[in-house]
């Protein structure tokens, strides 16, 4: 059976699966219809690890299911069995999806593919397919109640419908732009191990009611995961021991400074979410009215801005600013945000101006930022070179080092996520990134001034675009979609001035205080 699932995937048919793992993933996010949605969701779920297989069929990791073929079957039985009994758990009780997508987020597992390792946030695969298989029994069950086969879902119409359609969109578009890349595996990787599930799992976190117990209790978990691996940051740095990162471990060795990473892989990544995390807990200072949570918030931050600094990630700390400049302009007025801002670039530029050293600026540019202004010109190169529709989905790396090679060059990946889409995807590509971005932020902010909840939402999505422009990751990280996801739903909940009487009146304001209080 394995080898026939390996051989029917060979010549023309593994880029004909992509499309179709993308188009499917499409369905699922855009078709009215649930028993249609859960179909598509379904051929995903059956096709994407299909797809996997034949891509890694003869690597490291499956020796022992050539070996041993009925242990892998055995395995396989068993975690479907897993997949099943969560899933219906997820039928019966929602909000342990959202619970369990963020818990999910964070881990990350080495995975060789196509000779290349990967950390893949299995844990979150998991989930998704839990959470799939629940909407897919709900879905096709021959008398659906009607909050799952008939109740519209939450982004329907307006701008979340155009975000929508343009999400569903750009992941087909990266499917069929794999079909003419030099490096189509990594095409494949992307398709399967991010866009396809992140779909499935922004579609299912779309559908979610988040109520005021929902958003709280998943913010006092990503809160608590954040303590937990600032926690472990702190460990590394007192023990001068890295985990799960060889090349940072090198450079440690070599380096003055000592940077941590916690359980992320990457001092970069960790930093983001921290940076993340501590955007959302921002928004608490600035809306809840209690004393003792306000308290609390401000020790958890105090962690958290210590191993941020530990990061030693500039990005993230630039990511944090904006982030927080976004903030306290939807709190005030843009005027004092803009204000404050101003000093805190004045400062920054000071401090800079009298310890260049500190900062790497006697390295120049291209040194301090670790070749990232060499990358950005080699990339628009690349763009000039095919404008219209690039070299393919997941071809930067190669064509940059193809174009670019120099002795010693060993940062070949682009960083900075706009120069990558024109490189791989042209103008075509490009443009419909940039609809994508505008149509998120006009889902995100549209309305949310006075709204805790969705105030935080949108600060902690710009950070994460603005972290997108210097390091990487923007669709392929499960963060951007979880924050649309909740931002979306979040976005078409009755706005407070449709609660009329003064009793509903009050127990409005309570509630939206309350969100994240």
């Amino acid at each position: 059976m394995t080898v026939l699932v390996y051989g029917a995937l060979g010549g023309p048919l593994p880029e004909i699966g992509i499309v179709a793992a993308a188009a499917l993933a499409a369905v699922v996010m855009l078709h009215p219809n649930v028993r249609v949605q859960a179909l598509a969701m379904l051929g995903a779920l059956v096709l994407a690890p299909v797809l996997l297989l034949a891509d890694i069929w003869h690597s490291p990791q499956l020796h022992v299911v050539h070996r041993h073929p009925l242990w892998a079957a055995a395995g396989a039985v068993i975690a479907l069995v897993a997949v099943v009994v969560a899933g219906l758990a997820i039928v019966r009780w929602p909000e342990l999806l959202a619970w369990a997508v963020i818990v999910a987020l964070p881990f990350r597992i080495p995975i060789e593919s196509g000779g290349v390792t990967s950390n893949l946030l299995v844990p979150l695969y998991f989930v998704v397919a839990a959470g799939s298989v629940g909407f897919i029994v709900s879905g096709l069950r021959e008398r659906p109640p009607p909050d799952a086969a008939e109740a519209p879902l939450p982004a329907r119409h307006g701008p979340a419908r155009w975000l929508e359609w343009l999400l569903a969109g750009y992941v087909v578009l990266y499917a069929l732009q794999a079909a003419y890349s030099p490096k189509f595996t990594t095409a494949l990787q992307q398709v399967v191990f991010f866009y396809v599930p992140f779909a499935l799992a922004y579609c299912l976190l779309r559908r979610l009611d988040w109520t005021q117990r929902l958003t709280r209790t998943c913010l006092a978990l990503v809160a608590g995961l954040a303590v937990v691996f600032a926690l472990v940051g702190f460990v590394e740095y007192e023990t001068k021991t890295i985990f799960l990162n060889p090349k940072l471990i090198a450079a440690n060795q070599v380096h003055a400074y000592f940077t941590v990473n916690s359980v992320f892989f990457d001092p970069n990544i960790f930093g983001r979410f921290l940076a993340l995390v501590m955007i959302l807990l921002g928004a608490v200072i600035l809306y809840a009215r209690r004393q003792r949570t306000q308290v609390l918030t401000l020790v958890v931050l105090a962690i958290l801005w210590a191993a941020l600094v530990l990061t030693l990630s500039r990005s993230s700390l630039g990511a944090l600013l904006v982030g927080l400049g976004t903030l306290a302009a939807l709190r005030w007025k843009v005027g004092r945000a803009v204000f404050a801002a101003a000093g805190v670039v004045a400062l920054a530029a000071a401090a800079i101006a009298i310890s260049p050293t500190t900062f790497g600026l006697n390295q120049g540019l291209n040194g301090a930022s670790s070749g990232r202004p060499g990358l950005v010109s080699g990339g628009i190169d690349l763009f000039a070179a095919r404008p219209l529709w690039g070299y393919g989905s997941g071809s930067f790396e190669t064509e940059y080092s193809a174009h670019h090679h120099q002795i010693g060059q060993t940062l070949s990946a682009s960083h900075t996520i706009p120069v990558t889409i024109a490189a791989e995807q042209g103008l075509i590509g490009e443009l419909v990134y940039i609809a994508l971005v505008l149509a998120a932020l006009v889902v995100l902010l549209a309305g949310c001034r006075g709204q805790p909840a969705r105030v935080a939402i949108a600060a902690a999505f710009i950070a994460l675009l603005f972290h997108t422009l210097l390091y990487a990751d923007f669709l392929e990280d499960p963060i951007t979609w979880t924050l649309l996801a909740i931002g979306a739903a979040l976005a078409v909940r009755p706005p407070p001035d449709s609660v009329r009487g003064d009793g509903e009146r009050l127990a409005r304001d309570r509630e939206l205080h309350g969100q994240l209080a």
